[in-house]
């Protein structure tokens, strides 16, 4: 499996969006300051996770994740979580 994967971080706010193969292993190396485009935004959450059978896919997804269009699906998926 492949996952396309979105982190919060507690420091600024902001979503780190990404993918993997292995999401147990990348949200440790994630929260042990392992990953430098995310070692200064320390804590993370992992607030929204997508699997998917081909890599293609979750490259693609994790793509349109980051566009406009795709963070607004996000923040409209997670409604509720982001307000409280």
């Amino acid at each position: 499996m492949f996952y396309t994967y979105v982190l919060k971080s507690d420091s600024d706010g902001k979503f780190y969006t990404g993918y993997t193969t292995d999401l147990k292993l990348r949200f440790e190396q994630h929260q042990k300051g392992r990953v430098e485009s995310t070692k200064n935004r320390l804590p993370l959450n992992l607030i929204y996770y997508e699997a998917c059978l081909r890599q293609e896919d979750a490259l693609r997804r994790e793509r349109y994740l980051k566009t406009y269009n795709g963070k607004r699906f996000l923040h409209k998926r997670l409604k509720s979580y982001l307000t409280g």
